[in-house]
């Protein structure tokens, strides 16, 4: 297939990567554990989980850095391994990447001009700009941020098809991390591709992603829409027995008592009717915000959920 023919599946909403039933052993480790879904062309995608969860070693076999021990990777209709058509149209930005000791922030902008067939050179410069990167500097003389900021200039203006983000902002100070997602958002706004996104700063790439894969201990505890999430769950909060008479009706994934009054939240979509007589029963209702949600339903599958 030629890259004029991976090309023309741009249409939002058309699958362009899945795994099925992919499974990751070390020795009698399951790291990954017959793993199973979907990538849509053009959308944000977060990867989320605890460290030890399985997303980076998702991520490297989807990018043909590491083989299945069972299961399958397609990556735009073909498997990736020794595929240099298909890797062609990735870009993979991983934590720490590792670079040859004698190579400049130059070097490596100049290789990655070279084997990245979409990159831009006038969106890199800008980016080098704005992270104030030193190009004549070596790459292993420079601070841990400094080299995070060099592999999201490089992710960024591949501009690949299929691009992944893991763990990006390591080193990067608040103000470098707001600029990372800020630039993400409007390059993306101009030139749509789907963005991979693994990262534990849940609350600060809330509103980037469109659609969260929740991975725990190696399984995937949630594959769902951001939208729909985030009225997937609420905070009940009032006098205790109003809210355990209320929260009684559903799925409790924590409970909190404070005094007289309690704290619990409940999973599952709210009618405006229930909305409506919680607080005639002096209840306050909210939705549960995302990066709180991914804490809930991971230590309630850990722990077991409050019936």
């Amino acid at each position: 297939m030629s890259i004029h023919e991976f090309d023309s599946i741009g249409e939002r909403g058309r699958v362009i990567a899945k795994a099925t039933h992919l499974t990751k052993k070390f020795g009698s480790f399951t790291a990954v554990d017959d793993v199973s879904f979907e990538i849509e062309h053009n959308k944000i995608y977060g990867f989320l989980g605890r460290n030890g969860a399985g997303k980076t070693t998702v991520m490297q076999m989807m990018t043909a850095q590491m083989r299945q021990s069972a299961g399958e990777v397609s990556i735009f209709g073909q498997h990736p391994w020794e595929n240099p058509i298909a890797l062609s149209h990735m870009c993979f930005v991983k934590e720490s990447q590792k670079y040859p000791d004698d190579l400049k922030v130059k070097n490596a902008i100049s290789q990655a001009a070279h084997i990245l067939p979409y990159w831009d050179d006038g969106f890199a410069a800008e980016l080098l700009r704005d992270f104030d990167l030193p190009l004549g500097r070596k790459i292993k003389k420079l601070s841990r941020g400094m080299t995070s900021a060099l592999g999201i200039v490089i992710g960024l203006a591949s501009r690949a098809p299929l691009t992944f983000f893991d763990e990006p902002y390591l080193g990067l100070d608040a103000v470098s991390r707001h600029l990372f997602y800020d630039r993400l958002l409007a390059d993306y706004a101009e030139h749509p591709r789907t963005v991979i996104l693994s990262t534990h700063l849940i609350d600060e790439v809330s509103d980037l992603i469109e659609h969260v894969i929740l991975i725990d201990k190696g399984k995937i505890l949630l594959d769902a829409e951001s939208d729909a999430l985030r009225e997937s769950a609420y905070e009940v909060t009032g006098p205790a027995p109003a809210v355990d008479s209320f929260a009684a009706e559903h799925r409790t994934l924590h409970r909190t008592a404070l005094g007289a009054s309690a704290r619990a939240t409940i999973d599952g979509r709210l009618t405006d009717s229930q909305k409506s007589n919680g607080a005639a029963a002096g209840l306050t209702i909210e939705a549960v915000p995302l990066q709180q949600l991914i804490i809930e339903r991971t230590t309630a599958d850990t722990e077991g959920a409050v019936s």
